[in-house]
């Protein structure tokens, strides 16, 4: 993503307003984006699916906005690329207006991101989407409410037939007009609250001489300097040129503050842990005011019961196996029906090719490139390997729906962190016995570059449905002859 601090121009080279559009991946962002500007920008509910900006004019009540969806991000402590990007983007380019889109279905998870958020800016407004979603599983947010509860408007909508659009824009360009709302600020626990607010009033000198439409939020700021966020520094240097270091006095406040937290036993990460922890708490308190779920109890309890089973210590690991073998055994039973019929039917079409290419005197060398070269190849690879990834990725996707593979990951982090890798990676792993090229894609989830090389290099060693049945072919003979002579016979 490439920023810039120059501002929009209109059709008569006045100021285009801009409106960013916020959120975590899979909330409708793109949708709403397309609602709103008319384009076709492409949707989809895969981790990275928007990697860059995506930029597009609204006119609304003879006004022309400027509306930019960014990649989705759970938090702003970015963990890969993308998320840095659009980081970057909502602290340092300074949108006159953010719209949070969150998922009406979950609002913890979303409203402790808007509650980080209000730390960036104060021109902020929350747009609840997938509300038809969200009543169908009985969850019916109290709109009005919320509002008053965070201090900023909010509004609902059901972006897939445009339910609520016009009430959102309406909203957004009131927002960029009118006088900055208040929006809620969690309260940090330990100590940590006025170290912010002593560091936000050290770094208000600085701030003063840089470029006002470039600036993040002071107190936003002051938590990640307190916080020792490497990535935060980093932004602050290549965009404003920012480092704290050049400013003793600052330093001298800075330092002070931390140690005076490190002798509580509060350091860099422990810090945005408990502040973490703490926008979560009042997420779920704002959540039980002005949110009703009228089978909440219930599915907690289910939740709870499903966590104990799938993420145990001892019952997790063995619930995996059972599931992956079921998953197995259905694909490769499954598969032997649709393989001989595939087979069957290429085989049959294979002697009218060779009438075809004798009728047309194509010559020997040609038609054993053509049939038996490149036709029987291709063919024997379809039908050994299509059915098997027709049944295994439905089944590994229905898994995924179900919820269950984070919590195998969960399973399997401090296995694969042992050998200096990840838990996400049993997700890639499990993905490359489909195929390895597939597994090899998804492991873009993984946020560390390292850890992301490794799972890439490993997943190419991994028996994927090409080469599944030739390994089970050998095993069997392995073990019906009890020698070593197919593997003799292989190597001659």
């Amino acid at each position: 993503m490439k920023h810039t601090t120059r501002p929009a121009q209109g059709a008569e080279g006045s100021r285009l307003h801009t409106i960013a559009l916020a959120g975590n991946p899979n909330v409708g962002k793109s949708t709403v984006f397309n609602r709103l500007t008319g384009l076709h920008q492409h949707t989809g509910n895969w981790s990275g699916k928007t990697v860059s900006a995506s930029a597009g004019l609204m006119t609304y009540k003879g006004i022309q906005w400027r509306l930019t969806d960014i990649p989705g991000l759970y938090s702003l402590s970015p963990h890969s690329a993308e998320e840095e990007a659009a980081a970057a983007f909502l602290c340092f380019q300074t949108p006159d207006a953010v719209v949070a889109v969150c998922d009406a279905g979950a609002p913890v998870r979303h409203l402790a991101f808007v509650l980080e958020l209000a730390e960036v800016t104060e021109r902020l407004m929350v747009c609840f989407n997938l509300m038809d979603e969200a009543a169908g599983r009985d969850v019916h947010p109290d709109l009005r409410m919320l509002s008053d509860r965070l201090g900023m408007p909010v509004t609902g909508t059901a972006a897939s037939d445009g339910s609520g659009i016009l009430e959102l824009a309406d909203a957004a360009t009131s927002l960029c007009d009118g006088k900055p709302p208040s929006p809620l600020h969690a309260a940090y626990p330990d100590g940590i609250e006025p170290a912010i607010d002593r560091i936000a009033e050290a770094l208000q000198p600085l701030f003063a001489r840089m470029p006002a439409d470039s600036l993040p939020g002071s107190r936003f700021a002051a938590r990640k300097l307190l916080e020792d966020d490497g990535a935060f520094r980093r932004s602050l240097t290549e965009h404003l040129g920012f480092d704290a270091a050049l400013d003793p006095s600052f330093t001298a406040v800075l330092s002070r503050e931390r140690e005076t937290l490190a002798a509580k036993g509060l350091d860099g990460d422990k810090i945005a842990a408990v502040c973490a922890a703490c926008r979560l708490r009042e997420a779920a308190r704002i959540t039980r005011e002005c949110v009703t779920q009228g089978n909440h109890d219930r599915t907690a309890a289910a939740q709870e019961r499903l966590d104990r089973l799938f993420a145990g210590r001892w019952t997790g690991a063995a619930a995996m196996l059972a599931l992956l073998l079921l998953v197995f055994w259905l694909t490769l039973a499954g598969a032997n029906v649709p393989s001989s019929w595939l087979a069957a039917g290429f085989q049959a079409l294979e002697k009218p090719l060779r009438q075809a290419a004798r009728l047309c005197h194509a010559p020997d060398w040609l038609r054993g490139l053509l049939i038996d070269g490149v036709y029987r190849v291709v063919t024997w690879v379809i039908a050994v390997m299509l059915p098997p990834m027709a049944i295994f990725f439905p089944l590994f996707s229905l898994l995924e729906d179900a919820g269950y593979l984070p919590r195998a990951a969960f399973c399997l982090d401090s296995r694969f962190r042992r050998c200096g890798a990840c838990g996400k990676q049993a997700l890639t792993s499990c993905m490359g016995f489909g195929c390895n090229a597939v597994g090899v894609t998804g492991c873009r989830i993984i946020d560390s570059p390292r850890e992301r090389s490794i799972a890439v290099i490993t997943n190419g060693f991994l028996p994927c449905n090409g080469r599944f049945p030739l390994l089970t072919a050998l095993i069997a003979m392995f073990f019906v002859t009890g020698t070593h002579a197919p593997w003799d016979s292989l190597l001659g």
